[in-house]
């Protein structure tokens, strides 16, 4: 039985799509080369030339409009995106009243669709200077704009002794990474030094982000096939290693936001797009305040606490690994939200945390996702719900994606005892993040409570 989930947000719904697989949902793999995959510049810092998304458009290329029976990629990439993917039409998303309110409101000099701000991540906005003859911004989120500049691989890449390592050393983006593929990601649906949706682009109007790496992943159509061919050239890599890699780089991601001099900052104020939303986004005449964050740390009233949902699920993936790993991500997220109360230093802080990221990542990579592993995942996810961990929406929103991604995972392994009786669960739980504001925990507690005899065998 498929698996079915919806993203939702305060200001945007992200319709209900249905897996195609429970086997273990994205797989992705690193490049074969010696070279880190994760250490490689992002699309739009490489210095080659963008071609354009017509060169992949011919039916002799990626344009055919079936998929071809003796090649070892389907041939109708080109066709796939343009139709199905939403990044196909992210520049246009600039034209409409919704962004032109926006840009007006922020005070731009420039319409949407001609301001940097807003073209850094609708569109493949880079210097005049690296543009093909065949290359516009009004192609949306291309291609290349993934899989890199194409200039010194276009060619190359469809010889008949290329290889993927061949091709990533000529410039193409190792998206089949996990790291890698979590870093480009993260630097639109999250942002990084360079780009980042401030409170003020939200304030201004624009819908409030919310990400994980397999779930979006498995929300876009994918254009390749897991065949053995691909087994072959690239490894596969389970759907959890790739949500729990998304989880860490998160996490590592909000830190260096955090303690960048400028980009942390907004005038007088930190930049609070990096903090909980639901802090303050209340009615003043409602008392939701908490005593204590997830963690134990004493709640200040009128202090902004920082988002740490990512945090928490980073929490669950080191306690599975290593449960004295486990605690000093505790340890250290508790450490984190004193420092910005004002009890200790923030930069060694987050320093501390991205060190312990780091390592989760490393751990995750040579994991065997076994039974016992999966077991504790799932089992901690749950219970530190139970337990009053999500009790922010947005850590809530990240469990119930969580858990959908390990539910798939455990129902290709046949250790869910009914994977019917998981999926209305679970859909159950996902029915009430239909609306931010009106997010009760409580609820949202007794629902984990009732997802939870799924899980057991």
């Amino acid at each position: 039985m498929n698996l079915t989930f919806r993203l939702f947000s305060a200001r945007w719904i992200v319709q209900s799509v249905v897996v195609a697989s429970l086997g273990g949902g994205l797989l992705l793999t690193p490049m074969s080369s010696t070279a880190n995959p994760a250490s490689a510049p992002l699309p739009y810092q490489s210095l080659h030339k963008t071609e354009g998304a017509v060169t992949c458009a011919s039916s002799l290329c990626h344009g055919a409009i079936n998929t071809w029976k003796d090649s070892n990629v389907l041939q109708n990439e080109y066709i796939t995106w343009s139709r199905q993917d939403k990044h196909a039409r992210a520049y246009n998303v600039l034209m409409n009243e919704q962004s032109k309110q926006i840009a007006k409101k922020l005070g731009l000099t420039e319409a949407a669709h001609q301001a940097k701000i807003c073209l850094d991540c609708h569109a493949h906005n880079i210097p005049a200077a690296r543009h093909g003859e065949r290359f516009t911004l009004q192609d949306n989120i291309t291609c290349e704009a993934c899989h890199g500049p194409a200039e010194k691989w276009l060619r190359p890449h469809v010889s008949t002794d290329a290889t993927h390592a061949k091709n990533i050393s000529a410039g193409m983006y190792p998206t089949n990474d996990p790291q890698a593929r979590a870093k480009l990601c993260l630097s639109c649906h999250f942002g990084n030094k360079d780009k980042l949706v401030t409170h003020r682009i939200m304030g201004a109007g624009h819908p409030r982000l919310s990400f994980e790496l397999e779930n979006f992943t498995a929300l876009a159509p994918r254009h390749f096939a897991v065949d053995h061919d691909y087994s072959q050239r690239k490894r596969v890599w389970d759907g959890v290693k790739v949500w729990a890699i998304g989880q860490a780089l998160a996490v590592t991601a909000t830190l260096d936001i955090l303690n960048d001099d400028i980009r942390g900052r907004d005038g007088l104020f930190p930049e609070l797009v990096l903090f909980d939303c639901h802090a303050c986004h209340r009615s003043m005449a409602e008392n939701r305040l908490q005593t204590t964050t997830p963690l134990g740390v004493r709640a200040t009233p009128g202090l902004v606490r920082l988002n740490d949902a990512n945090m928490l699920m980073l929490r669950v993936i080191a306690r599975a690994l290593e449960p004295a790993l486990g605690e000093r991500v505790s340890t250290q997220t508790v450490q984190l939200h004193r420092a910005i109360a004002g009890e200790g230093d923030v930069r060694q802080a987050a320093k501390n945390m991205q060190a312990l990221a780091s390592q989760v990542i490393k751990l995750i990579e040579s994991k065997k996702v076994d039974h016992p592993f999966m077991t504790a995942i799932a089992a901690g996810l749950v219970d530190d719900g139970i337990n009053g961990m999500y009790r922010d929406y947005a850590a809530a929103e990240q469990a119930t994606l969580a858990i959908a991604s390990v539910g798939q995972f455990m129902a290709k392994q046949g250790t869910l005892k009914s994977v019917a009786a998981f999926n209305r669960a679970w859909q159950q739980l996902n029915a009430l993040l239909q609306n931010d504001e009106q997010f009760k925990p409580n609820e949202f507690t007794t629902q984990l409570r009732a997802l939870r005899p799924t899980l057991n065998q």
